[in-house]
């Protein structure tokens, strides 16, 4: 049981990161094999092999040997109920549609944008993947130097490693769904 949950979390955490069992073995300075056998369900790692790999990973040992004592396996969110996460001076309003969910592989946000609300200077550069549709108003997007313009309905999705910031360039409210893997910490 804890080698099959210790390999389950770890193979999954790798992949959340995008890394090859190679790319980690190289950051963890944990042989290739050791962490396939691991992942596999085959080996029950050492505490020192364990921190090596919860390091390179930037995560905490307890992560890997705890079960999820907290979190639900399904998460039912009424319309307009979702969890407020993030709040930034009365123009950007996160909450979150998957609070409460076990060991998610991605989190869903509903994000309330006030006339002329903006992600910063600068592009936003992070691990993983990015989806968003418009659900009330405009939002535009500059993704990699591209600009694209999204009205109610339309969606974007793209990997989040690549320069990204929004607006909303309207004098409307905009309202979107979020969808974002791996999640993040909130």
């Amino acid at each position: 049981m804890v080698k099959k949950l210790i390999g389950r979390k770890l193979k999954s955490s790798r992949l959340k990161r995008d890394k090859t069992i190679q790319e980690l073995a190289e950051m963890s300075r944990v042989s290739s094999n050791m962490i396939s056998r691991i992942e596999r369900g085959l080996t029950t790692p050492s505490v020192e092999i364990l921190m090596k790999l919860a390091d390179a990973l930037g995560l905490s040992i307890s992560y890997f040997v705890e079960e999820a004592e907290k979190g639900s396996m399904v998460v039912h969110t009424p319309a307009d109920k979702g969890e407020p996460i993030f709040f930034f001076e009365d123009k950007h309003q996160i909450s979150s549609l998957t609070q409460g969910l076990r060991d998610p592989g991605f989190s869903v946000f509903v994000d309330t944008l006030e006339p002329y609300c903006d992600s910063g200077e600068g592009g936003m550069v992070h691990t993983g993947e990015e989806f968003a549709m418009v659900l009330d108003g405009r939002l535009e997007f500059v993704i990699e130097g591209q600009t694209y313009t999204l009205d109610k309905g339309d969606s974007i999705g793209f990997k989040a490693s690549i320069p990204h910031s929004w607006r909303n360039r309207s004098d409307q409210q905009a309202k979107i769904l979020w969808v974002v893997s791996p999640p993040p910490n909130v």
